[in-house]
């Protein structure tokens, strides 16, 4: 009482206030990416906004490593919250000049400021090999093994695509207000058999705040076409 007493006199006899002068803070890169959680980018994967990203992480790669590399596509595309957007981008590429040009998979980072038209490519490095089979691929496995379920790797465009697909199948048929979101592909065996191929995928999903894990069987045809053939829990 008495404190405030005195704080109104000083404050009557003076008729002024004391402004403070907070200091700033800038925040560094590794700061700044914590600031928001990673998730699925509102934008399709296939759109062109998303593509464009890719393309430009293909090309300012290329122009810092004076390298050779042609977009091919964009396999998976996530985001995170910072001063702007972190577009975390798993691309799909082909190595120019090269006999047959080698495709491999490159995980990118792009940061985006779209108030101060600012982009700017943070980090570009390769994730793998593309892929152990593809759709043109069907019947010939690389690894010279015969028919049969065999190993291969999550990140695969054609694992990718299948899983995708069973999602979108489960959802269709589900009664779930919630939408189900692909976690991870925990693990991806495959079959060949002549011009068509089954995926047996071990999938950990999301839907609501309940995460739980499937296991989904992906027929794809000669066309191209994926089916959900059985879907089950994995306990």
């Amino acid at each position: 009482m008495i404190f405030l007493r005195i704080s109104f006199l000083l404050f009557s006899l003076t008729g002024t206030v004391t402004n403070y002068n907070y200091p700033s803070f800038n925040l560094s890169d590794d700061k700044m990416a914590t600031l928001g959680g990673v998730h699925d980018s509102e934008a399709s994967q296939n759109s062109v906004e998303i593509e464009s990203l890719a393309r430009f992480a293909v090309e300012e790669h290329n122009k810092k490593e004076n390298a050779l590399l042609e977009f091919a596509r964009v396999v998976k595309a996530k985001e995170q919250v910072v001063s702007g957007t972190m577009h975390h981008l798993t691309i799909e590429a082909i190595e120019a000049g090269k006999k047959n040009g080698k495709k491999n998979i490159y995980e990118a980072k792009v940061w985006v400021k779209p108030w101060l038209n600012f982009m700017e490519l943070k980090e570009f490095k390769h994730a793998g090999d593309v892929p152990v089979f593809t759709s043109s691929d069907l019947g010939v496995l690389k690894d010279g093994h015969g028919p049969g379920w065999q190993s291969v790797p999550v990140h695969d465009p054609s694992v990718q695509d299948a899983a995708n697909h069973a999602l979108k199948s489960i959802q269709q048929s589900s009664n779930s207000l919630f939408p189900y979101n692909l976690q991870e592909i925990v693990h991806a065996n495959a079959e060949v058999e002549d011009d068509s191929a089954k995926f047996d995928l071990l999938l950990k999903v999301k839907r609501g705040s309940a995460e739980e894990k499937l296991k989904v069987v992906v027929h794809k045809n000669s066309e191209g076409t994926y089916h959900l053939n059985r879907m089950e829990p994995h306990l």
